[in-house]
């Protein structure tokens, strides 16, 4: 019974720990966009993709209205959006995007997670060519006719259209169009249970379990940095 206790209370905390990252993420993405644009959603769509990926991880809503009313307030932390490239072990391409009010620390803790880890940090450049940035929509199935949707959303940037290992429909367009997929959907009343801006990778890089793992640690390592927003790499 103590087992089960404590495997519980484990989960629990990761749970929490999770939660609470993406909280912190989507706060940092929030004072980004209400510096770039303004406090109001109806006139920044970059504040309103922040606002419903804020609902899709059940951030409450009065987190949200204090994260917008801190971006506005004398007091707001300046975030700078900083991408750094690098390698894994074994050759896998890795791209972190964080969001910092310092970037002497944020590089220096990057480059630690990567030289610990068995890898590099790379150049500006040196891993991008990669990747292909793509706006991706999740949208749940139910209502939905795929092939019907393919065929209306075909003229306003859609490239991608399947479903994930949940049943949602995964819609993804090329980065230009994200604004205009984002508008088709709201035209015909779609609601998104997310939607952000990916990098997706032109190919992958195939390890054994435990090449697999000694990636996965660092990528995990580098994830748990407090100035990290994403990380993405074309381990298969």
């Amino acid at each position: 019974m103590g087992r089960i206790f404590e495997v519980r209370k484990a989960t629990m905390f990761a749970r929490w720990d999770r939660m609470a990252k993406q909280f912190t993420r989507i706060g940092k993405e929030i004072a980004i966009a209400v510096k770039a644009g303004g406090p109001d959603p109806d006139n920044n769509p970059a504040l309103r993709r922040c606002m419903l990926n804020a609902k899709g991880v059940n951030m409450p809503k009065d987190r949200v209205e204090a994260a917008i009313k801190r971006a506005m307030g004398k007091d707001k932390a300046d975030y700078e959006e900083v991408v750094y490239e690098g390698y894994a072990p074994h050759g896998v391409a890795v791209m972190v995007e964080t969001a910092t009010d310092n970037s002497t620390r944020t590089v220096a803790n990057v480059r630690m997670y990567f030289n610990k880890g068995g890898g590099s940090l790379g150049n500006s450049g040196s891993v991008a060519f990669t990747f292909n940035r793509m706006g991706e929509f999740k949208i749940a199935k139910e209502g939905q006719d795929i092939e019907e949707l393919e065929l209306e959303l075909i003229d306003h940037g859609l490239e991608e259209i399947g479903e994930d290992s949940e049943g949602n429909i995964i819609i993804r367009t090329a980065f230009n169009d994200f604004g205009n997929m984002s508008k088709a959907l709201e035209e015909r009343g779609i609601s998104a249970i997310s939607a952000e801006l990916k990098r997706i990778p032109l190919n992958t890089v195939e390890l054994n379990e435990e090449q697999s793992k000694e990636v996965l640690e660092l990528i995990d390592r580098i994830e748990q940095d407090d100035d990290v927003q994403q990380v993405f790499h074309n381990l298969a």
